[in-house]
């Protein structure tokens, strides 16, 4: 495949090819993009018209990278004459400095052209290609190019500036230049996008948020991000290195909300560069041990967009939490529901789990207090909104057949849910792992009553509720012949008998009877499932079973960070670091940057894990993978004022010093080592899942 180099600043992001160069694709997400739209779709380096020829990428920072070129055919590369050095940094808007090198003892005259043009498109219409609706146009100004796209109230510019003298014209800059022997000519070509509203002020600014930064500042935060996170210690290379590489994406995927003015996560690049509800509390759920900071604006923006009627365009239900905010042209024209769109079925119990697990961590009883309102709305909407069929589970269907989203769980393409022998069930469906986030959630907004919100009755009333789903759930989705839970119930209450990964994420929850964990457990790493490298999305003996599958076969880290949680909490230690070990050696094969999911291939017949096409990376949940696996290996739960630390390493990995966790205790530490074969293994203790976590 062709390479794909990105740098990123919160949800502003440019993807080019390995020169460095844009060129114009309708359906690539090539260019540059900041708040869903692509701000240029041509950037493209010519000298004497010649394309250049990459010799080298310097990834620098997240937020910077160095191109070095070289004119010509790869058969000149050895006496070139000329070499070109692009380094370029984003930080809001971006920049470019630009250098052509003589190397040569006489001088040279060289005409340099930057090609430059944007079509303002949407992310949408980039997966679905369409013509737009407005005209682009191009305004040569003195020192500047402005590009420009206005349709009704929907505003957007691209303003192009260079450091050094150019003839400018509507698609870009020429520069006719002489470099002296053993000399360089430079420029600095800089690049602002406007998201333009009301009095052709851009939001930003209205709203002072910080978009703008230079290079020097980017440092700077990453290094008081770096500091402030646990310092791990450990014998083992990758480790260290996958986790910095992870604290260094969820840096690079801040970005400031237009809506709520807060430092959110963005959920992945290039697709996904804005807050998901599922994902990002997955991914504060993941890195709560580690970067605690980021939860509380997480949960205060899925409050303040937390549904307050019935609008089926949008899917929104009184107390239903956002799955996607967009700020795009097709949002705001309401031609795509994400304004916000509500298409997602487990971002509400979530929402609560997340709240509890943010205060059994941290200690924060004022957070717990000021969401109780949504705390109970989200709690609410499980027993109505959610329980489509009045059958105590929670179902989904879109209200919006058009143009919602058909699957509202994890798995949310369209042929992720089926049956064993491949037939899709009809809607609405109530897959396994929704009802055990909803029985996680009673359990949890038990405790926060009884002890927060005082109101014990209420407590009691979820713990019933919890105990009686817990009960059905076990009845109702064991499959007794294959002796494992269904992917899902169909409408008329059959089992959607596909096995997948789904299971772990019951453990997870504790919705397992304590009677089947062993054979969940011991599913989870058969060859059906268990690729080597991970847990497959779906079990290889079902129909729809394929390796390179979205949410068929392949691998997804945020998945198995999930299952070895689960493992761990019914006491399955060794399963579970069987499971960190298989994703973290995946990481060294991907310099330590998990893609958003990779190949379902058998580890036997791979000696590394194969790419999957179009994943994003970084991804939010993916780079919070590490950090949970980490707190699995270590056995780091919170109990009281205390941490309690049980580790259960791997083999080889060594030792294993976690320093200054910071919580509820102040800040502590952790360390593990991993037993070699002649350590006595220790018996298992299954915690008990009956009362809260």
């Amino acid at each position: 495949m062709r390479r794909s180099i990105s740098i990123l600043d919160g949800n502003t992001f440019l993807a080019c090819d390995e020169q460095g160069d844009v060129d114009p694709s309708p359906s690539v997400p090539t260019g540059l993009f900041s708040y869903d739209t692509r701000f240029l779709s041509t950037w493209r380096l010519r000298v004497n018209g010649e394309r250049l020829h990459a010799l080298s990428v310097d990834d620098v920072r997240y937020f910077e990278t160095r191109f070095f070129l070289v004119p010509g055919e790869p058969t000149h590369y050895i006496d070139a004459k000329i070499s070109v050095i692009r380094n370029r940094t984003i930080g809001g808007s971006f920049t470019e400095d630009l250098a052509v090198l003589n190397h040569g003892d006489h001088e040279v005259e060289l005409s340099v052209r930057v090609d430059m043009g944007s079509d303002f498109a949407d992310i949408f219409e980039i997966k679905n290609p369409q013509r737009k609706k407005a005209p682009v146009s191009a305004i040569v100004e003195e020192g500047q190019l402005r590009l420009r796209y206005l349709r009704d109230r929907f505003h957007r510019e691209t303003v192009i500036s260079s450091s050094a003298a150019a003839v400018i014209d509507a698609d870009g800059m020429t520069f006719q230049v002489r470099i002296p022997p053993q000399a360089e000519w430079q420029t600095q070509l800089h690049v602002r996008t406007l998201v333009l509203g009301a009095q052709e002020r851009d939001f930003r600014e209205s709203l002072k948020l910080r978009y703008v930064r230079s290079r020097d500042e980017l440092d700077e935060e990453m290094r008081r991000w770096v500091a402030a996170a646990p310092r791990l210690s450990c014998d083992s290379p990758p480790i260290a290195s996958t986790y910095r590489r992870s604290l260094v994406d969820l840096a690079a995927l801040r970005y400031t909300s237009i809506s709520m003015a807060a430092e959110l996560i963005a959920a992945g690049l290039p697709w996904f560069m804005t807050v998901f509800g599922r994902d990002s509390i997955f991914t504060c759920l993941q890195a709560l041990p580690f970067t605690p900071q980021l939860v509380p604006a997480t949960l205060g923006t899925l409050a303040y967009g937390q549904g307050t009627r019935i609008n089926d365009f949008s899917d929104e239900e009184p107390g239903k939490i956002l799955h996607e905010l967009r700020y795009g042209e097709s949002a705001g024209f309401e031609e795509q529901p994400h304004s916000p769109y509500y298409g997602s079925a487990d971002s509400t119990p979530l929402f609560v789990i997340l709240l509890d697990e943010y205060e059994r961590w941290t200690g924060d009883a004022t957070l717990v207090r000021a969401y109780e309102f949504e705390a109970r709305a989200a709690l609410r909407w499980i027993d109505t909104y959610g329980d489509l069929l009045d059958t105590g589970y929670i179902w989904y269907q879109t209200r919006n057949p058009k143009t919602g989203l058909p699957n509202q769980c994890w798995k949310d393409s369209w042929d992720s849910v089926s049956y064993r022998d491949g037939r899709l069930p009809d809607f609405p469906r109530a897959t396994c792992e929704l009802q055990g986030y909803a029985y996680d959630a009673k359990v949890r907004g038990a405790r926060l009553a009884r002890l927060y919100w005082n109101d014990p009755g209420y407590a009691d009333r979820l713990e019933r509720e919890a105990a009686d789903l817990k009960t059905r759930f076990n009845q109702e989705f064991w499959v007794a012949d294959g002796e494992y839970y269904a992917f899902a119930l169909d409408t008329d209450g059959g089992q959607v008998d596909a096995l997948s990964s789904n299971i772990g994420h019951l453990l997870w929850s504790g919705i397992v009877d304590e009677s089947r964990a062993g054979r969940i457990a011991e599913l989870l790493l058969s060859p059906r499932l268990f690729s080597g490298w991970g847990v497959r999305t779906l079990a290889t003996d079902c129909a729809r079973y394929n390796p390179l599958g979205y949410h068929v076969g392949t691998v997804w880290p945020f998945d198995n960070s999930i299952i070895a949680w689960g493992l761990w909490r019914y006491g399955f230690r060794r399963e579970a670091a069987t499971i960190c070990q298989a994703i973290f050696d995946a990481a060294e094969y991907f310099q330590g940057r998990l893609p958003e999911a990779f190949a379902g291939y058998p580890r036997a017949r791979t000696t590394y894990p194969v790419e999957y096409p179009t994943a994003c990376s970084p991804q939010a949940w993916s780079a919070g993978a590490p950090l949970l696996l980490l707190r699995v290996m270590l056995g780091l739960e919170p109990q009281g004022e205390h941490l309690i630390v049980d580790p259960e390493l791997p083999t080889d990995v060594g030792r294993v010093e976690l320093l200054n966790i910071p919580g509820r205790w102040g800040r502590t530490n952790a360390v593990g080592r991993s037993r070699t074969p002649e350590d006595e293994p220790e018996p298992a203790v299954l915690p008990d899942r009956s009362r809260a976590l």
